[in-house]
């Protein structure tokens, strides 16, 4: 005997089909701009984004920009309006700035144990991983590896290098911060000799690494830590980082939550999840940098082999805060674009 179908099924069906939708909108929504590469599916978002999803009861949206310092800008632009609940990929070389700026509020987040190149502390940014520029050298290019930044500047100028924009992009504000750091009031003219060697400036990391990995370009500036990508994702020790006798330049990630958040208490939650072996443990084979907290994972074997920093070098936050328009301008002029 075949059943007949309930006049009843219909409307029930359409009843839950409707009130379906509606409970998965009551779930909050956590807004993280960050850069590109860290939201990127082969980046660390995705990872951390179902580690911290199963404890949260959220969804956890991370928004990809250019890159660290575009984020600032960004939110520089919307003001109260972002949808922003967090940024996170800012280095503390901006820290004053954004402060200044009033966007952020308080982490509420013990930082007191974090181990980073000059133990910086903070009550409004937190922590979540550091690394050390470095000059990458693709050595089947044929481009010798500079081993100082005399080296690099006084360079063969047919052995380009695809350098970052310092008003978008974190490596790019950092490269002008450690030539400042190196070579003081001659950075300008360092800079126009560096120029010869420019191929391109990218607005962020990712469009001016993607070129030298397409072997576009024998050098470009990146991290140390990229070399230990290589390594262990391809296999191959084809790709270095180069270690300048003059020191590397530090740059320490950090996150903060915004004061026009619409799920600020949320937001606290995911800074104290930043300080978690469940973020940390993804840092570095994700986002090829350091983790923050002692009681991190063991690096993986390659983060060995990679040059040992003996001279750590960096510019006090606020120094650079009262300088970074005019050694900016004094960049502009001196690469001519």
């Amino acid at each position: 005997m075949r059943m007949s179908r309930s006049p009843l099924l219909p409307l029930l069906a359409a009843v839950f089909g409707l009130a379906a939708p509606a409970a998965a909108q009551e779930k909050p929504v956590l807004t993280v701009y960050t850069y590109d590469s860290f939201a990127a599916e082969w980046g660390p978002g995705p990872k951390i984004e179902a580690a911290f999803e199963e404890t949260c009861a959220c969804d956890l949206n991370f928004v990809g920009l250019a890159d660290g310092v575009a984020i600032l800008n960004r939110l520089r632009l919307e003001g109260a309006t972002s949808p922003a609940d967090l940024a996170l990929g800012m280095t503390t070389d901006m820290v004053p700035e954004m402060k200044a700026s009033g966007l952020f509020a308080p982490s509420g987040v013990d930082v007191s144990k974090t181990v980073v190149p000059g133990n910086f502390r903070d009550d409004t940014f937190v922590p979540f991983d550091y690394s050390y520029l470095a000059v990458m050298v693709d050595t089947q290019s044929g481009a010798a590896v500079p081993t100082s930044f005399d080296d690099l500047v006084n360079g063969d100028p047919s052995q380009k290098i695809a350098i970052q924009d310092p008003r978008s992009s974190t490596p790019g504000l950092g490269l002008m911060l450690w030539m400042k750091a190196v070579y003081g009031d001659e950075a300008a003219a360092k800079w126009k000799q560096l120029s010869n060697r420019i191929l391109t400036v990218t607005p962020g990391w990712s469009e001016s690494y993607n070129l030298f990995t397409k072997g576009e370009v024998p050098l470009v500036l990146s991290y140390t830590t990229s070399e230990a990508y290589h390594v262990i994702e391809e296999g191959t020790d084809r790709y270095k980082a180069a270690a300048f006798a003059e020191g590397q330049y530090v740059q320490v990630e950090v996150a903060g939550r915004l004061t026009g958040s619409k799920n600020p208490e949320l937001a606290a939650r995911f800074l104290a999840f930043i300080l978690t072996p469940e973020f940390q443990n993804v840092i570095p084979t994700t986002n090829w940098a350091y983790p923050v907290i002692a009681d991190a994972a063991p690096l993986p074997e390659a983060f060995a082999a990679l040059p040992k920093v003996e001279k750590p070098l960096a510019i006090d936050p606020e120094t650079v805060a009262a300088n970074r328009e005019a050694w900016t301008a004094e960049w502009l002029a001196a690469i001519g674009r």
